[in-house]
């Protein structure tokens, strides 16, 4: 198998996944409620979980060399997408967790790439 070293950038970003998630969690457990925090940790998790998963199919996909490279790369993408979806309402309709919570936690990725764009593009001017 023909394993393919990952990016210094990616690498650094699935770091501080991590650190954005415990950022924000932490607080959300000392001030917030039970509900709340979870939200946060859980959405944090999935929004992590798809981040990993994504990387990993782009990965295996490209290292195959498939002819039918689009094909494979959108039906991974709704299954990932239909498996989130399944474990969101689980999570929304049983009142596990609050609402806004879990859309802090699921933001957690977003605010990490807008981040360390911001940071790498001031880096190179």
């Amino acid at each position: 198998m023909n394993l393919i070293a990952k990016d210094p950038l990616q690498r650094k970003i699935e770091i501080f996944n991590w650190v954005i998630l415990a950022f924000v969690f932490i607080p959300s457990l000392i001030f917030g409620t039970y509900k709340f925090a979870l939200g946060v940790l859980l959405g944090g998790f999935i929004s992590i979980a798809n981040f990993f998963w994504m990387g990993r199919s782009l990965q295996n996909v490209f290292q195959q060399g498939s002819k039918n490279i689009k094909a494979s790369i959108v039906f991974k993408y709704f299954i990932r997408l239909a498996l989130s979806a399944v474990v969101l309402y689980f999570l929304i309709s049983t009142s596990t967790v609050n609402i806004i919570g879990l859309i802090i936690g699921l933001s957690v990725v977003v605010i990490n790439v807008l981040l360390t764009t911001i940071i790498t593009l001031s880096k190179k001017t």
